[in-house]
């Protein structure tokens, strides 16, 4: 009996000291929202592949124990209703998964998952009708899933961008909590067509690498990706960001001899160059110019070079999209929209000073980058620096003239300057162009409230906060009451 009991404490004992893996991939509850959207009435046909491509892997994913949902062209009430039962369902430790087939938009520096009754004419309509891929990754993290993947093949031209932004194609980089994976079906702000096949070369290589015992969920998806990228000759490379602290596995078992392409299952999660492949799809920027001769900048900003960023330079230094682009910088330094990128993350975060450095790098690579000229001209408003923000819009309205965005960023650094008649001028062509652009309408309001047109004024303010009742408060966040 001392044996056998001693056996128990032995086993119990190897039990407990075995890794977090051990749960992730066996132990811990598996739970799956799986939605196929492609029943546009915007767009001129419906997407035959979304449906498919959810069937498909919804019956994967069950064959590896998951508990899904499957949802198909999903109004956006039913689409947060499903997510908010997806919510309810996830338990301390668990291992949840997203998957969306459908449009994909992005805005205010985010990705937005569409529905299929979704009325996006403006930007702010954007934010009202999807739904944004980072606060579900947020949301169940803070319900306490350990394990957060999401899988989005959303990177399709669709109808509503073109309606209100010229550069907003494809998907922005999400900055997703400690323990997430996310995988975009097509590099950062690049779109891909739907071929004529039934099912996609994305979900149809990510099915056949998910099954495969034993392997890491990231080298899973690496594989995806060299597959599709293969596949497409380098027009289609799908874009990973990883933080995961658990060795998840989608379907335990014996290890498999490794491809000699792959990855082995321990190597970080990057951004890796095709090789030998023509230019990638997330390259859209054109050719680099003879600055390219200069020597090589440092990838990562100083933190002395940042001024005030300094601390928060240093937290984003580990996050995964952050250092996923800071290693493409570091492979490729010609690569302009990886600073171009880069830059977004770090204004998003408020990181204004080290965004600037990178939309430097950006028009240093392309002169003629009229979108890093207007992201520049906007960051150096926030923090102050007003001439040369103006010199900045200047530039962008002169290589691409009506340009609503460089319109409506001149008209803020013309209400921060106190030129009020000059920010109404402004607004008003960004208007003319756009009549719901909510920051115009918002400045304009102030600006006229300014000069005395009260009522004038307090009209447009009322009808800005009907379309988006935040927009005081990021307004404020500008230095502009």
């Amino acid at each position: 009996m001392k044996l056998h009991l001693g056996l128990v404490v032995l086993l119990l004992a190897i039990v407990t000291a075995m890794p977090q893996s051990f749960a992730a991939d066996g132990a811990a509850p598996r739970i799956a929202l799986v939605i196929g959207n492609g029943k546009y009435p915007d767009a001129d046909r419906p997407l035959r592949q979304p449906g498919n491509d959810a069937r498909a892997l919804t019956a994967e994913l069950q064959r590896a124990g998951f508990d899904v949902e499957l949802g198909e062209d999903l109004s956006g009430d039913a689409m947060r209703r499903a997510f908010d039962r997806l919510y309810q369902r996830v338990k301390p430790g668990s291992v949840a998964l997203v998957f969306f087939s459908g449009f994909g938009i992005q805005s205010g520096r985010q990705s937005y998952l569409v529905p299929v009754d979704a009325q996006i004419w403006t930007e702010p309509d954007v934010r009202r009708d999807g739904v944004s891929l980072e606060a579900v990754l947020g949301e169940l993290n803070s319900r306490g899933a350990a394990v957060k993947i999401a899988l989005i093949d959303a990177s399709r031209r669709n109808p509503f961008e073109r309606r209100f932004r010229s550069f907003s194609a494809g998907l922005a980089p999400v900055i997703a909590p400690s323990g997430s994976l996310v995988m975009y079906a097509a590099a950062l702000s690049a779109v891909v067509t739907d071929n004529d096949a039934d099912r996609s070369p994305f979900v149809s290589a990510l099915i056949t690498d998910i099954r495969e015992p034993g392997i890491s969920a990231e080298e899973a998806l690496n594989r995806t990706r060299t597959t599709v990228t293969r596949a497409s000759h380098g027009e289609q490379v799908p874009w990973i960001s990883s933080s995961l602290a658990e060795n998840f596995i989608f379907v335990p078992g014996a290890k498999a001899v490794a491809k000699t392409a792959d990855q082995p299952s321990d190597t970080p999660v990057e951004p890796a160059k095709p090789a030998a492949t023509p230019a990638t799809a997330e390259t859209t920027k054109p050719a680099a110019t003879a600055a390219d001769t200069k020597p090589p900048q440092i990838a990562q900003p100083k933190p002395s070079d940042s001024g005030g960023d300094d601390k928060l330079v240093l937290a984003l230094a580990s996050d995964p999209t952050v250092k996923s682009l800071t290693a493409r910088i570091t492979e490729r330094p010609s690569d302009g929209n990886a600073y171009y990128r880069r830059g977004q993350v770090y204004a998003s975060k408020g990181a204004y000073r080290a965004a600037i450095k990178d939309f430097d790098e950006a028009i240093r690579l392309n002169a003629k980058d009229v979108e890093a000229y207007n992201n520049r001209c906007w960051a150096r408003t926030v923090i102050g620096e007003l001439e040369r923000a103006l010199a900045d819009c200047d530039q962008a309205l002169l290589l691409r003239p009506n340009f609503v965005d460089a319109l409506d960023s001149r008209g803020l650094l013309h209400l921060k300057s106190g030129r009020d008649k000059a920010a109404i001028a402004d607004f008003d062509a960004a208007l003319k162009i756009n009549p719901r652009l909510t920051s115009s309408l918002y400045g304009r309001g102030l600006a006229r409230k300014r000069i005395g047109l009260t009522s004038e004024g307090e009209i447009d303010l009322t009808t800005a906060k009907k379309l988006d009742p935040n927009i005081g408060q990021e307004f404020a966040g500008y230095g502009v009451q």
